[in-house]
């Protein structure tokens, strides 16, 4: 059974790694922030943008009722500033979110379209909630190893780190 007290703490977690991938890629060069790489979403940017756009279309799904029909765009964020000002957004809004959502909630079917609105689905909540921390972990990671190379490692972006950081 999924609880309330788990996801809150998973989305404390994710946006305290969010925030350790974001002051390290403060660090790198124009180049290094667009340049193209191997990894799923391309460029440091392009993978920041990709996350925080799931962040937003998973909450406007769970949230709002509201399946978008695109993700955000990389261009309309050409800065990490940019990027870091709708993120502090979306993080408000997504924890707000969070704290609102019951353990019942959770076991509730959401039903939402894809972006392009040909196919429907239905998912628990709890679930839906689980991906979106996984998926940007799966990102940070990506993020983690282009900023290593970078020589801006981010350092120890685990669930354990966390904990023990902020236990203290």
């Amino acid at each position: 059974m999924l609880m309330k007290q788990t996801i809150t703490k998973l989305y404390r977690y994710n946006y305290w790694a969010n925030h350790l991938i974001l002051e390290k890629a403060a660090q790198v060069t124009e180049t290094q922030f667009t340049e193209p790489t191997a990894f799923s979403a391309g460029s440091l940017r392009r993978t920041l943008v990709h996350t925080l756009s799931a962040e937003w279309i998973w909450r406007s799904r769970c949230q709002l009722g509201v399946s978008r029909s695109a993700m955000l765009q990389e261009a309309d964020f050409p800065t990490l500033a940019a990027i870091t000002t709708r993120w502090q957004e979306e993080e408000q809004a997504m924890l707000s979110y969070v704290e609102t959502v019951t353990d019942a909630d959770l076991s509730q079917t959401i039903t939402y379209t894809n972006t392009a609105g040909t196919v429907s689905y239905e998912t628990l909540l709890g679930d839906i909630l689980h991906h979106l921390v996984l998926h940007g972990m799966q990102h940070r990671s990506e993020m983690a190893a282009m900023l290593t190379s970078f020589g801006q490692s981010p350092g120890d972006i685990d669930f354990i780190a966390f904990l023990r950081r902020t236990s203290s």
